[in-house]
């Protein structure tokens, strides 16, 4: 008789369920990552627009041209505002997938250790019965003699 564990589909459930609350959690920071790169993208670009106005400044130019420059500036700085609160919703988000995937991963190790436990018990057993049978065998065989 082999093993069977009577609550194998439900820790296959959970195991799932694992699997599909750690992807999410890397999903959120996959997306964590990526605004950290836009953010740092933006800042260079600041910081070379910053330079360019800089370099300009002595040069003549035309009301329209400073006007386009301070309008990027303010751009660039609305995006870096912008980006900040992103990072801090995915964080929050982040927070919150944390402690569903903890839950989740606990739940399937309460089956996974109570499988290993039942199959530790049911080779112990098997092992029990396998030496009973061999002692059988053996005090038949000695008995004949």
């Amino acid at each position: 008789m082999a093993f069977r564990f009577s609550l194998a589909t439900v820790l296959r459930v959970r195991g799932i369920i694992e699997e599909r609350e750690e992807a999410l959690l890397q999903k959120i920071l996959f997306d964590i990552s990526k605004i950290f790169e836009d953010l740092e993208r933006n800042e260079a670009q600041l910081v070379e627009t910053d330079a360019s106005r800089q370099a300009d400044v002595l040069k003549p130019c035309i009301g329209l041209q400073i006007q386009a420059s301070y309008g990027e500036v303010q751009q660039l700085k609305q995006r870096r505002k912008d980006l900040a609160t992103r990072i801090q919703e995915l964080e929050q988000a982040r927070d919150r997938q944390l402690i569903v995937y903890e839950a989740a991963r606990r739940g399937r190790e309460i089956l996974t250790d109570m499988r290993q436990k039942k199959r530790t018990a049911y080779d112990n057993e098997a092992s029990k019965r396998e030496q009973k049978i061999l002692d059988d065998n053996y005090i038949a065989r000695r008995g004949r003699c």
